[in-house]
């Protein structure tokens, strides 16, 4: 703690004052950890995932971020980890707090903690999160839910089984419909006639198949290419339906037609097509069935409850529209309008009854707990949620390919849930938020020894949560919250430290996707909840432009530069597979009047999240920022060249580090070191002018390729 209440007034003082400006920051021990919490993220650090939010980082590797601007480089960082902090002094602030993982690993650590986030889903969820939660009350309401409107939603997930007897239905299952535009048939929109598999297809081959023919279900093996319905003897390839990529064809008139054409002729929704469910027994046995024409009648039954309901006003549902937006275009183009669209009319019931309930709550705080819950089980209650099959959590959510991607097989789950349903609000209750509040009570860290091993070493959450600033310097483990853009605080006095990870420019844009859920939100105005139509905001920083988002970021890194500390740190997370990433996010930074001192390559979120399994070179490290006000870096400028043989140098030496823990590395894995160390080497920049030509230049593709290349001819073989 010594080295953090240095001054600098005496300018000949040597760098670095802190362990995360100097090369001993430990990144193989804190990467070790993130390879653990990455795997289950919402079981060793759930207070930061009560709601969804996207882009959210590993809170090891945050704790580890913000003990490493409080130690000093001869400390012992891997004993403190797991040791109580009480730094009650130091004032840390979070210009884009998302989930809230700086906000509590900060806290945690004693600190007093400043969230600002221009996006009111994210301020509300971390508001909630942290703020009181009374275990007794939770668990009593919920009960008193559950045995009121929790019945009454049951009812409708009710049916018969095989047998004839009653049961729960777990899952229904649809099909999206649309017209063939020749003969006017409707298309059931298959990809494949397995609907159902286990997450594990080689080691259990079984899969549960519709006949296209009599619409019966029967089970088959996955590998086959012919299949027999048990029922009407029709054989046919089960891996291929009528909709093949953007194409469907019709098998009335033999035509081929693009989907999208055709359902935007339509002018509406596509319809769905009720085929199948999976019941769970009062045995406990689960059995796939096809939807009966009784299944069918219940659910007319539902729509035309819902229709009175709303008629009547006492059924409220979202009314807001869908703006166009890089992640609604998709949505939109399949006639997507409003936000009502994206569920059946089981669902609005559903929703609708539970969300009532919800707001007749009297205590506060419960109530808005339970809101916060309700609007999280939105993500797997709705038209483009799909099955991911047995052997795992059953619904594929909404966003689990960052977009708003139409489903043509969408699962409808049971709202209410059952022991063993999932995404339901009986499911979520205990693994988001008692499990929340488990961790608050007892915050644990994940030791490195042993395989699931758990310490406990941080004071309780104190669950008390501050609307606006503080007013009189660092209080206490205090958390101050606020909601609108960052580039304009009325922060009074100064901070000691900036640690956030900001958006990326071209990536996925929060508040679009965000306005899902804040469509049912506005319904009841609360905390930072108001009644505006969107979470948009021009001044998001999330731009298809680089030269729009390097402004934004510049404004709120120079909104940083105000109100830290002259000694202060500003400290962020980053990656980008391009250059204009980097160009851009350098000259945010020389921008707001700050250089980088260091950057360090941590492992990033779990690697076998969507958007990186898809990528051809996936990225699966972060790069840990480390930046000072420029008038208080002393470091030489080098030239490119001088930069260019350290930033090797040191991208062989962090490479290898991070490889003896196992990490196999892609060739963009070591474009991110590159980069990172390309800018920390040029030392204290005073101009941006030419940062992207040097970058183009310096750290070009083929230099890149040149150390991969070096690396693996090292023997320390790497991804492909």
């Amino acid at each position: 703690m010594k080295a953090l209440q240095k001054t600098t007034k005496n300018k000949t003082k040597s760098l670095p004052l802190r362990l995360i400006e100097s090369d001993d920051f430990p990144i193989d021990f804190l990467s070790t950890l993130a390879l653990k919490e990455s795997w289950r993220k919402e079981v060793h650090r759930p207070v930061y995932h009560v709601h969804k939010w996207w882009a959210k980082r590993l809170g090891s590797v945050f704790r580890g971020i913000v003990l490493g601007c409080l130690l000093s480089p001869n400390e012992d960082f891997k004993k403190a980890f797991y040791q109580k902090g009480d730094f009650s002094g130091i004032s840390v602030f979070d210009p884009f707090m998302g989930s809230g993982t700086t906000i509590g690993e900060a806290h945690k650590l004693g600190c007093t903690t400043i969230g600002r986030d221009i996006n009111s889903v994210a301020c509300e969820s971390v508001r909630v999160a942290m703020g009181p939660l009374n275990r007794e009350k939770l668990l009593d309401t919920f009960k008193q839910l559950s045995d009121g409107i929790g019945e009454k939603i049951r009812k409708l997930y009710t049916t018969e089984d095989r047998y004839g007897k009653p049961c729960d239905v777990l899952y229904f299952f649809w099909v999206k419909q649309t017209p063939c535009p020749t003969c006017k048939k409707q298309i059931d929109l298959f990809p494949s006639y397995i609907f159902a598999k286990n997450a594990y297809p080689n080691r259990k081959p079984e899969v549960q198949i519709y006949c296209p023919k009599c619409e019966g279900i029967f089970a088959g093996l996955n590998h086959s290419e012919t299949a027999r319905c048990t029922d009407c003897s029709n054989e046919f390839n089960p891996h291929k339906g009528p909709a093949q990529g953007s194409n469907a064809f019709c098998n009335v008139c033999s035509k081929n037609f693009s989907i999208l054409d055709a359902v935007r002729e339509t002018d509406n929704t596509p319809n769905h097509k009720l085929y199948a469910k999976l019941v769970l027994t009062k045995e406990g046995e689960k059995q796939y069935l096809r939807a009966t024409k009784k299944d069918k009648l219940e659910y007319d039954t539902c729509s035309k409850t819902l229709n009175q309901g709303v008629q009547d006003g006492k059924i409220k549902l979202p009314d807001t529209n869908l703006v166009d937006g890089y992640n609604t275009r998709q949505a939109m183009g399949y006639n997507y309008r409003t936000w009502r669209d994206f569920f059946n009319d089981r669902q609005l019931l559903s929703l609708g009854w539970l969300h009532d309930e919800i707001l007749k709550i009297k205590d506060h705080s419960t109530r808005d707990a339970l809101l916060l819950l309700f609007s999280g089980v939105l993500e797997f209650n709705n038209l483009f949620t799909s099955y991911k099959g047995e052997g795992t959590g059953a619904v594929r959510h909404m966003f689990a390919h960052h977009i708003l991607k139409p489903e043509r097989m969408p699962i409808e789950a049971n709202v209410w849930g059952t022991p063993k349903s999932s995404g339901s609000f009986l499911n979520l209750f205990k693994s988001r938020l008692i499990r929340a509040l488990d961790y608050r009570e007892e915050p644990f860290e994940i030791s490195v020894n042993g395989k699931d091993t758990t310490i406990v070493c941080s004071d309780p959450f104190t669950g008390d949560v501050s609307i606006g600033y503080p007013t009189n310097g660092a209080q206490n483990r205090g958390i101050f919250l606020s909601c609108g853009s960052s580039d304009k605080t009325d922060l009074i006095g100064k901070v000691d430290l900036v640690v956030t990870d900001p958006p990326f420019f071209d990536n996925v844009h929060y508040s679009e996707l965000a306005d899902f859920f804040y469509s049912w939100q506005r319904l009841a105005p609360r905390g930072f909840i108001g009644k505006s139509q969107t979470t948009r905001d021009k001044k998001e920083v999330q731009d298809k432009r680089t030269a729009d988002f390097s402004k934004k970021l510049r404004d709120v890194f120079g909104e940083c530069n105000r109100i830290l500390k002259d000694d202060g740190l500003l400290v962020f997370t980053y990656h980008h597979s391009r250059s204009e990433g980097w160009s851009a996010v350098a000259e945010a930074v020389y921008g707001a009047g700050f250089t980088f001192v260091n950057a360090h390559p941590v492992k990033s979120e779990m690697s076998v999240a969507a958007p990186k399994t898809q990528a051809k070179s996936p990225i699966q490290l972060d790069v840990i920022f480390v930046c000072r006000k420029r008038v208080m870096d002393l470091r030489p400028i080098r030239s490119p060249n001088d930069a260019t043989r350290i930033a090797k140098e040191e991208t062989l030496r962090k490479a290898s580090l991070l490889r003896s823990i196992g990490l196999e590395l892609s060739r963009n894995d070591i474009r991110v070191i590159l980069y990172s160390k390309f800018l920390v080497a040029l030392g204290p920049m005073h101009s941006t002018t030419n940062i992207a030509e040097m970058l183009n230049q310096y750290v070009a593709d083929s230099f890149t390729d040149n150390i991969r290349k070096e690396f693996v001819e090292s023997n320390k073989p790497l991804a492909t």
